[in-house]
């Protein structure tokens, strides 16, 4: 990946059809679930690599702290999105836009890893982000299914993760 066009094409991959995808469908189940330990069970068994699960795990404790201190909600050890769903759940917040700010904000966060691995300056990051906000909003819309709809075929993306894993020098967990 060398450009801002490449990091676009590269992350609106990973939302449509990799971790964006799975997540926002493991939010979405959480949400609707009266107990989500079935669905993080399931959302940790399809983490395409050990740093990704682990990510995922640590994410959503930092998350059910948070959500603890803050909005006195009790959640039990869960992975981030489901973690995220069940909160939302919790406080009655609608569906269809947790799913978008938890898109924006997982586009957000992949464009800010890549504005430093490139390099790209901030403003090429920021029109990538900006250039996302649809497929977030798209992503959202399809994660209404069930966990029957879950699949990954972003298989370069999966590979990258685990072959970074394995790295000796890093500069992100996954």
């Amino acid at each position: 990946m060398t450009d801002q066009d490449a990091l676009a094409d590269w992350l609106s991959s990973v939302l449509r059809h990799g971790a964006g995808q799975a997540d926002a469908l493991f939010l979405a189940a959480a949400y609707r679930a009266d107990d989500p330990a079935e669905i993080d069970a399931q959302a940790r068994v399809f983490a395409a690599s050990a740093e990704r699960l682990k990510e995922t795990v640590l994410q959503g404790e930092a998350f059910a702290r948070a959500s603890a201190a803050i909005w006195q909600v009790d959640l039990p050890p869960l992975c981030y999105p489901v973690a995220v769903g069940h909160a939302a759940r919790l406080q009655a917040l609608p569906l269809r836009q947790t799913l978008e700010m938890f898109l924006h904000a997982f586009a957000a966060n992949l464009a800010t890893a890549g504005m430093r691995l490139i390099p790209l300056g901030q403003t090429e990051g920021q029109i990538v982000i900006r250039a996302l906000a649809p497929v977030c909003l798209e992503v959202a819309g399809a994660a209404a299914g069930t966990l029957d709809d879950l699949s990954s075929t972003a298989f370069l993306s999966d590979i990258a993760a685990m072959k970074h894993e394995t790295q000796y020098s890093r500069i992100f967990r996954t």
